[in-house]
């Protein structure tokens, strides 16, 4: 029987399998775009419940998936998260009242999971995370006929989900070509098989081998050369060398000098000088201007086994402004949490926009959100940060902007966790239709009249992005490579370039024609002023007497938005 105290390791030994996995999760991204999140938003998600489980002892098995599944709902991020939180949203509503289950249980539960998340995708795919999770139900019910034992019916669920993850690129074409298959089942299948060696072994899967590993081996390095590092950190105090020069000498077997004569030697050309010496070795510590002198001195005791050489001044440079970046991060994240208290709604109708730039986050505020979520593409926020944002918004209608296709599933979950205001969730999939959303809408119509005209004016947008390849790929007759500039209109790739002012030169000669009024172009990180006034004058040579508004969004992943109307 699987219970409280079972279940609860079980997910966190998934949660942690799935984490050590993230980066080949993420890998599977079968679009060039730099949108290879699934790995991190699904161990994100799972992650959150993994954290609110370590606080939990219970011995009931619903307890526990319930504290589960809601940590799960609100700290789930992209498509992929959401849908995993529903899948176990819907195993957890049907164990309510139970302590334990057998496998036939366990599957039972699983089954409404698996509804759940089909009911709440709008149109499901199948090759997807959804179809691993059904045709994994399918191999535990059949295995559930048979045998009761929970761990030989869960054991056949991860096998058939195994099975189903290697058929998705035969039921989606997109992955058989890109020669991968989909990343939200091979997420499902690193958290089924990590809550497997639990329940099969009794043991939880070490989170991330590579970084345990990683800590074990400088753990033991750093006791083998404890001594050595201290007696080397009572001088680091102060800058007065460049070059922190480290090395270890293997003495020749003639040796006749002493390690004290290269001490001296090193001592009158720098400081902070260590040296150490056993049977066989030499090891040094020194600052200096001239590495190259220390060690033409040092080969005279015999060979150079290692060396290392830092320069310390460019290394307190970086830290210094990591420590202002952080130092800044800190105080924006104490702001943000400070805005982010609840309010009273007492308004009528409030904002809730999904954008990431300094120039965008104004320009959504300008129009009057009352709080923009840090996020977008390869950042998506959870549906906690939605949901906190809504509930900051001093209304009684709140309108949110996801702002990308991937972020809107997320938002929707939002509704169910508000009672005290009306949430509704315009589905917009890029920022110019969220921008055209919001200016949309009509102060003097009701909240019901205001979303048709929202979702009518984002129907009649277009929007044309440009960005880098973040993987080699293939389209049709074209080959991309990793790095290269592409202009995609609408979600269609439609140019590769080597400059982004030429690509959105082309972008726009293809989305702008004679019923064109309106255009805005939005730039990005890594695009100067001089780089967008350029596109600017490019443009409007090819569209005389359009409007066309430059905009400095500051957005990450985009050199520039383009929104056409």
């Amino acid at each position: 029987m699987i219970n409280g105290v079972s279940f609860r390791n079980a997910l966190i030994s998934g949660a942690n399998n799935i984490t050590s996995h993230k980066s080949e999760i993420n890998s599977l991204n079968i679009f060039p775009v730099p949108d290879g999140d699934t790995g991190t938003n699904m161990s994100m998600t799972i992650e959150a419940a993994s954290s609110a489980l370590k606080e939990t002892e219970s011995e009931s098995i619903a307890e526990v998936a319930s504290v589960a599944a809601s940590a799960m709902l609100k700290g789930a991020r992209g498509n992929s998260g959401v849908i995993l939180s529903l899948l176990f949203r819907g195993f957890a509503n049907a164990l309510k009242g139970r302590t334990e289950v057998d496998g036939k249980g366990f599957v039972s539960a699983f089954h409404v999971g698996v509804e759940t998340a089909y009911k709440a995708v709008m149109n499901p795919t199948e090759g997807t995370i959804l179809t691993v999770a059904r045709m994994s139900f399918d191999s535990g019910r059949s295995a559930a006929d048979i045998e009761k034992d929970p761990v030989i019916v869960f054991a056949a669920m991860v096998a058939g989900a195994r099975e189903a993850l290697d058929k998705t690129p035969e039921m989606l074409p997109v992955l058989k070509k890109a020669g991968v298959v989909d990343a939200g089942g091979r997420g499902l299948c690193d958290i089924f098989e990590g809550m497997l060696v639990y329940l099969r072994d009794g043991v939880i899967v070490e989170p991330a081998p590579e970084e345990a590993l990683n800590t074990a081996i400088a753990a033991q390095i750093a006791a083998s050369d404890e001594f050595f590092r201290n007696a080397a950190a009572e001088y680091d105090s102060e800058i007065n060398f460049t070059y922190c020069t480290e090395f270890i000498i293997g003495k020749a077997e003639d040796l006749t000098k002493t390690p004290e004569q290269l001490r001296a030697f090193l001592e009158a050309m720098g400081d902070c000088v260590v040296v150490a010496e056993d049977d066989d070795i030499i090891k040094v510590h020194v600052h200096t201007e001239n590495p190259g002198k220390a060690l033409e001195e040092a080969i005279t005791y015999g060979q150079l086994l290692t060396v290392k050489i830092e320069n310390m001044k460019e290394q307190h440079r970086k830290a210094a402004e990591k420590y202002e970046k952080q130092k800044a991060a800190a105080e924006k994240a104490a702001k943000i949490k400070e805005e982010m208290k609840p309010a009273d709604p007492t308004e009528e109708c409030g904002f809730v926009a999904v954008a990431s730039g300094k120039g965008l986050e104004s320009v959504f505020k300008d129009l009057g959100c009352s709080h923009v979520v840090s996020g977008g593409q390869s950042m998506n926020p959870s549906t906690e940060d939605i949901y906190n944002a809504v509930m900051a918004t001093p209304a009684k209608n709140v309108f949110v902007f996801p702002n990308n296709k991937n972020i809107i599933l997320a938002a929707e979950q939002v509704i169910p966790l508000v009672s005290d205001r009306n949430v509704i969730i315009i589905p917009t999939k890029t920022i110019p239709q969220g921008l055209v959303a919001m200016l949309s809408y009509a102060a003097d119509s009701t909240p019901e009249l205001n979303a048709q005209y929202m979702r009518s004016a984002i129907a009649n947008v277009s929007t044309g992005q440009v960005t880098y390849a973040a993987r080699n790929s293939e389209f049709g007759m074209t080959k991309i490579k990793e790095g290269d500039i592409i202009a995609l209109n609408n979600g269609k790739l439609t140019h590769r370039e080597k400059d982004p002012v030429k690509a959105v030169a082309k972008l726009a000669k293809d989305m702008i024609d004679k019923n064109t009024s309106y255009v805005s172009l939005i730039y990005g990180e890594g695009i100067t002023e001089a780089q967008a006034d350029a596109a600017l004058d490019m443009i409007q040579s090819k569209a005389p007497g359009v409007d066309i508004t430059l905009i400095d969004g500051g957005q990450p992943i985009y050199y520039f938005i383009l929104s056409v109307e």
